[in-house]
């Protein structure tokens, strides 16, 4: 199923789906999305494993560096994939597992004035870099180049409206967009789980609360 999610397609869009006491009242729940094409028909969904109240203290006091599991289910609610990302103060990582096979990592790089990850297999061989540039942490979006020796392969992208639309919206849009089209398929697989890797370490704890245009604009 996650092959085919990413197969043959050059762009994939990831919605989240906000609770209303995060949009009024600011407590974090438990992370919720929809997996669309990108005429927004719906391929999948992903769910952050877990409630009870000790996993809403921690989502409450740990934020982006909690340890979490997010399951990846097809239209009838079969799980196909999950992305396992443990406890980290900084360096936070999440590995894909499509079924019973570990497909390789993502992990976050210390920098100082860009947000860097990058994309390895299971040996820890880096197979792809990710950067997001310091003035996009001041621009109303957030552009993620993904470059394959030094050379631009995919983008990961999140647009805001505005602080009005912000403020009374139940989603948030993140977009994939493959311009290589050569890319491995297991590369492909790995990018949709940054996606979720970077929405928990750069926008969880200080999201906006707002809704994210089509990720896929001119930049």
């Amino acid at each position: 199923m996650l092959e085919r999610l990413v197969t043959g397609r050059r762009r994939l869009l990831v919605v989240q789906q906000k609770h209303w006491s995060e949009i009024l009242v600011g407590y974090e729940t438990r992370n919720r999305f929809e997996l669309c094409d990108e005429e927004g028909a719906l391929l999948g969904t992903a769910l952050e494993e877990g409630g009870g109240m000790l996993r809403w203290v921690g989502r409450q006091l740990l934020g982006r560096c909690r340890k979490a599991t997010v399951h990846l289910l097809d239209p009838t609610g079969a799980e196909f994939a999950r992305i396992e990302k443990p406890f980290r103060w900084y360096f936070q990582e999440a590995t894909l597992h499509d079924g019973e096979r570990a497909v390789g990592r993502v992990a976050r790089r210390f920098s100082l004035l860009r947000d860097r990850f990058t994309v390895q297999d299971l040996s820890g061989r880096d197979l792809l870099e990710i950067e997001r540039g310091f003035f996009d942490h001041f621009r109303f979006r957030g552009t993620f180049r993904v470059r394959l020796n030094g050379l631009e392969v995919a983008l990961i992208r999140k647009e805001w409206r505005g602080l009005i639309a912000e403020a009374f919206t139940d989603a948030d849009t993140f977009g994939v967009e493959f311009t290589e089209e050569s890319l491995d398929v297991d590369v492909r697989k790995l990018l949709v789980a940054a996606v979720f890797l970077i929405d928990f370490t750069c926008f969880e704890n200080n999201r906006g609360r707002g809704v994210v245009g089509l990720p896929f604009g001119n930049d």
